[in-house]
């Protein structure tokens, strides 16, 4: 039986439209399942990991659905991260963007609230929102959820784990009893299918169940590197890697004509392979591959399904797939008949959540590479220029060829070196032996994954990176200048499965304060310590204290016995904090004593 497309579906024609500009060509299993539940109004409940397309599954049918003449809020998603929060945001904006008067709105702890009641007076269909900021809203009684007409739980467990739970079924029953409810998660625990069984009785169920691991004898590797910077590092590493054939894996059929077209023009043999080439050329193609008639083939994920060609050594994931079974189905396009094989895959620093779930569910580690450097092209051209003259000198007949150097050489009294070089140099304006390559902003491993080497570390924070880097500074700072730190215990740690991102996103969600206000954390066995501004308020002190849960385990906030943190000169600014009007204190930016008077300190 043929797999569906999204026309068959029934999402309605402005969103098939946006899909189909995407290039989107085939629906993934939980999109396949969910979109249909989703568009007769049904609750669903759906269990599948990251990087199964999850968003797309909620967000068409949603929209498909959205009254354009109303302006109050329609559809409320819930995400456990303010950066899953923006994604998803602007996955629904991206898949609007044929609605007339659509209007969506992330809502996160730390950013400026008077902009987000600034956005909700305007009016706005679809608001993206972590549970702490949009319980704000509630008690504040600037969003009124009494129009709802959905509401998405995405990632719930990973909710649960950050202690959030509580706020969603706080804001669950602000919703009205009409509205649709639809809940995703990795797993099930008892936690969340109370939370089911309360507001989503009647679900539906769509289960995606991870599959096969990937097959050992292939090498992983991924680049960090920007969109704009993808064509020219594919350029080095083609140049630098020994391949045999090549599969380019894109997202959309427009991008394989157009990057194989773009390698033909630097010197590679490409052709794409898409949907809407007839059988009989994509054949053609495949079997020009198989000859070795063509080397590289940029292909899409339908146009490839059930390609078996044993001389492909190297598979390269131009494009990150959003499905992780898609990932394991493209590299397995290597390492045939026995073979080893070598699978690069291409990582945006947006897309490094992508990458951990892809790491998480195939169970293995893909390792970071280097991009090429300007020396390295440069040997492998030197080196082919080598030989391609070896080849010549012992194949082609050069008699007449000597002896017009030689007379040239003894007429106009030159050496046959001389003549040789400027012989070669001519030979390599094309391609130049010694090039000047562009600059290319790669980010290294550490930096740009922030890997928890921990085989359960989390892929769902993108700003991981920031809160797990190892502080070596000994003092906080920010655009007021340095602030006072202390040190404080709090009773969860290793033991407990606890990482930074944990502690930092339950502190910056219930206490309001932006991360670069969290300083060094430490885990221990049964225990962390976390550097927070100095000034801290009786009130705010007591809520992480008594109410704050991290991985479901009370923190129990109290100063580290009297110690404190890393603390600049007191002539610097303090952290101040105030009472939200819901009752729960948060932190203000820093004050200096010229910024509360209004004057600026003087240039030196």
């Amino acid at each position: 039986m043929s797999s569906p497309d999204f026309a068959s579906l029934g999402i309605s024609k402005p969103v098939l439209q946006a899909v189909q500009e995407l290039g989107y060509e085939q629906p993934s299993p939980i999109q396949a399942q969910s979109i249909p539940i989703l568009l007769e109004g049904a609750n669903l409940l759906g269990i599948a990991q990251t990087g199964t397309g999850k968003t797309a599954a909620f967000a068409l049918p949603l929209l498909s659905r959205l009254d354009s003449s109303q302006s109050a809020p329609q559809i409320l998603v819930l995400a456990p991260t303010r950066e899953l929060a923006i994604q998803v945001a602007e996955a629904f904006q991206t898949y609007a963007r044929h609605l007339k008067s659509f209007h969506v709105l992330p809502i996160y702890g730390g950013q400026d609230m008077r902009g987000q009641l600034r956005g909700l007076q305007r009016g706005v269909q679809v608001i993206v929102g972590t549970p702490g900021r949009i319980l704000d809203h509630l008690r504040r009684r600037s969003l009124d959820l009494s129009k709802l007409r959905a509401l998405v739980l995405d990632e719930a467990d990973e909710m649960l784990r950050m202690g959030f739970i509580d706020d969603v079924e706080t804001i669950l029953a602000e919703t009205p009893s009409t509205c649709q409810r639809a809940l995703f998660s990795a797993t099930m625990p008892p936690a969340i299918r109370r939370v089911v069984k309360k507001y989503l009785g009647d679900a539906r169920e769509v289960s995606i169940a991870a599959k096969t691991r990937t097959v050992e004898r292939i090498s992983q590797r991924y680049l960090m590197v920007q969109g704009r910077h993808k064509l020219d590092a594919l350029t080095r590493i083609l140049e630098v890697e020994e391949f045999d054939g090549m599969l380019i894996f894109v997202r959309t059929k427009s991008t394989t004509v157009e990057l194989a077209e773009k390698l033909e023009a630097r010197g590679f043999s490409a052709a794409a392979l898409n949907g809407d080439l007839s059988q009989a050329l994509r054949e053609r193609t495949v079997n020009r591959l198989k000859k070795g008639d063509v080397d590289i083939v940029v292909a899409t994920d339908v146009a490839a399904r059930g390609l078996d060609v044993d001389r492909i050594s190297h598979v390269v994931n131009y494009d990150i797939p959003y499905d992780n079974e898609s990932y394991v189905h493209r590299i397995g396009r290597t390492g045939r008949a026995g073979r080893e094989g070598c699978a690069i895959l291409f990582v945006a620093p947006k897309e490094r959540h992508l990458l951990r779930a892809i790491e998480k569910s195939t169970g293995q580690q893909v390792t970071s590479m280097e991009l090429p450097t300007g020396e390295q092209v440069s040997t492998q051209r030197v080196q082919q220029f080598q030989e391609q003259i070896l080849r010549n000198l012992d194949t082609q007949d050069l008699d007449r060829f000597r002896e017009l150097l030689e007379g040239m050489a003894h007429d106009r009294e030159l050496s046959m070196s001389d003549i040789a070089a400027a012989m070669a140099w001519q030979l390599q304006q094309e391609r130049p032996l010694f090039p000047k390559l562009a600059s290319i902003e790669v980010a290294s491993h550490e930096k740009s994954i922030g890997r928890d080497k921990r085989p359960d570390a989390s892929p769902r924070d993108r700003s991981q990176k920031r809160k797990e880097r190892p502080t070596d500074k000994r003092k906080q700072r920010d655009e007021f200048g340095e602030f006072e730190m202390t040190t404080y215990r709090m009773e969860v740690g290793k033991n407990h499965g606890v990482t930074p991102g944990d502690i930092v996103g339950a502190i910056a969600n219930e206490a309001d304060i932006e991360s670069r206000y969290i300083g060094q954390i430490k885990l221990y066995d049964d225990h962390s310590t976390v550097d927070l501004p100095e000034g801290m308020p009786p009130e705010l002190l007591n809520h992480l204290k008594n109410k704050v849960r991290v991985c479901q385990q009370p923190m129990k906030l109290s100063p580290l016995g009297g110690e404190s943190g890393h603390r600049p000169p007191p002539s610097k600014g303090k952290l101040s904090l105030k009472t939200k009007p819901g009752g729960k204190p948060r932190a203000r930016k820093p004050e200096t004593a010229q910024k509360r008077s209004g004057s600026r300190p003087a240039k030196k």
